[in-house]
């Protein structure tokens, strides 16, 4: 049986390292992207297939795909895991910060998977995996703007499901909850430096606290496994959820008023 060639961007670290080195363990052809030289050269060493370069730069991802479709001859899977959370009040992110946040988490994978849509097309079958986050249904504060390219790419992936499912493509959205990455303290780093003698510096040392459960989360490998779960599935669902709070806090935001809901989540900064 022929193996599956997979892209993973953000394949440097956390849940795009884990499933990178899940998958090129169970078989699969695996390219890793990533800005960091340093840390792909960490997987390659497990026979994954490493690109270095930046999401956000449109021609060398044009290259890229390019250069692994003559390689290989079709490309099954698109794991769009590349995005980082830099937080802060609304008020206090720059608006060049906030640009930079929705090149890469939103136009970046947007970008990618438009290269990799015709390949899909002609070979009548493909998977899309697109890492959201529970931040793509709910929001807290001092994250608007990693909560809106999450908001956004849960739209995209709703209409590009329906779009491509003529053609034997699969889209799937992932969800997690808590887990145990940087992305926590990169966000939380963030969050201190653009929130430093505001008028929300007390609600940022509020936040600034609830980092202290980082320790606590549950390792990448989890939700490693729940994409390698939803790519094997004959029929997969829509969207898959997992991680620390992850399915509690979306029933919570379902079913509550946005007045209660707000009184929740405002309650973790007491």
């Amino acid at each position: 049986m022929d193996k599956k060639i997979v892209i993973i961007t953000g394949a440097s670290s956390g849940i795009g390292k884990e499933t990178a080195l899940l998958l090129a363990k169970n078989g699969y052809t695996v390219y890793g992207i990533a800005r960091r030289a340093d840390k792909l050269a960490e997987i390659a060493q497990a026979d994954i297939n490493t690109i270095q370069m930046d999401i956000t730069d449109e021609l060398a991802v044009e290259s890229a795909v390019k250069e692994i479709y003559q390689k290989e001859g079709k490309i099954d899977i698109l794991i769009n895991n590349a995005g980082y959370g830099e937080y802060g009040a609304i008020e206090d992110v720059p608006m060049e910060t906030a640009h930079k946040q929705m090149n890469v988490n939103l136009f970046g994978f947007v970008n990618i998977t438009k290269l990799v849509l015709p390949i899909m097309r002609e070979n009548k079958s493909g998977t899309i995996v697109n890492i959201s986050s529970i931040g793509g249904k709910m929001a807290s504060p001092m994250g608007g703007w990693y909560y809106a390219s999450k908001f956004a790419m849960e739209a995209i992936s709703d209409s590009l499901r329906l779009e491509v499912k003529q053609f034997g493509i699969n889209v799937i959205v992932i969800e997690p909850g808590g887990i145990k990455t940087e992305w926590g303290s990169i966000a939380d780093a963030t969050m201190m430096q653009a929130s430093n003698n505001s008028p929300y510096t007390k609600l940022a040392h509020k936040a600034h606290r609830a980092t202290a459960l980082q320790n606590k989360l549950p390792e990448p490998i989890v939700i490693a496994k729940l994409i390698k779960k939803a790519i094997e599935t004959k029929h997969p669902k829509a969207r898959y959820v997992k991680g620390f709070m992850a399915k509690p806090i979306l029933f919570l935001k379902r079913w509550c008023s946005d007045k209660m809901f707000d009184k929740l989540v405002m309650s973790q900064f007491e």
